[in-house]
């Protein structure tokens, strides 16, 4: 019995998470944790049960796909060619982030609590990180990217395909190769204007939408 109890558990809990994967695509992540038991036919005691709030559930649809962010990191750099690795990288990433699981809107959402925000830099920046480094070092990409330069790529991405989604869900991609020629060593470089940002600044420039404004209205 207790067996069969922890198995419901745990398939009530999947449903929860696909359920809210479902609503924050259609309907953005501002739907309630009574909405998201609805959908996933469940009763809103049961939802409580599972997760004390909206905030836990979403803390662990990013957990999840902090795993699979990870996973993607650690596979481009085991692969020998650091050019490959990094555009798998920046493929799957992408996915992931225009995916069901909403990681953009998720990650930039006040709900969660900021040192959970804060672990995708702990646990991706150091990976990212090693994987630009390994293509500066074979000569693949010019010698002044930095990680950062990815992070603000995905972001500038995320705004493209937040506009054009309805008309082409695809046409980030675009934008995508051109910043990848762009990047790559075997041509002319031209001197970048302006520094990379260090990680700490990086995070700071990239969650300051959750931070409350103390200007004064």
């Amino acid at each position: 019995m207790a067996q069969t109890l922890r198995k419901d558990a745990a398939a009530n809990r999947e449903r929860l998470l696909h359920a809210a994967r479902d609503l924050f695509t259609s309907h953005g992540v501002d739907v309630t944790l009574n909405d998201i038991a609805h959908h996933a036919g469940v009763g809103v005691g049961t939802a409580y049960r599972r997760f004390a709030n909206k905030q836990e559930l979403m803390a662990a649809l990013l957990e999840d796909a902090l795993d699979e962010l990870e996973g993607f990191a650690r596979r481009a750099l085991s692969e020998p060619d650091a050019w490959v690795g990094l555009v798998d990288f920046l493929d799957h990433s992408l996915d992931l982030q225009f995916g069901d699981s909403g990681l953009n809107a998720i990650m930039s959402h006040p709900a969660l609590a900021d040192d959970q925000v804060r672990e995708a830099q702990t646990r991706i920046a150091p990976l990212l990180e090693e994987l630009v480094a390994k293509a500066r070092r074979q000569g693949a990409i010019r010698p002044d990217v930095e990680q950062s330069d990815i992070i603000f790529l995905q972001a500038g991405l995320a705004s493209i395909r937040n506009r054009s989604a309805d008309v082409e869900p695809d046409l980030y991609r675009r934008y995508l190769q051109i910043f990848l020629d762009g990047i790559r060593a075997d041509r002319t470089l031209t001197p970048l204007p302006v520094t990379a940002l260090d990680a700490t600044r990086t995070h700071a420039a990239m969650t300051q939408s959750r931070r409350p404004s103390h200007r004064r209205g």
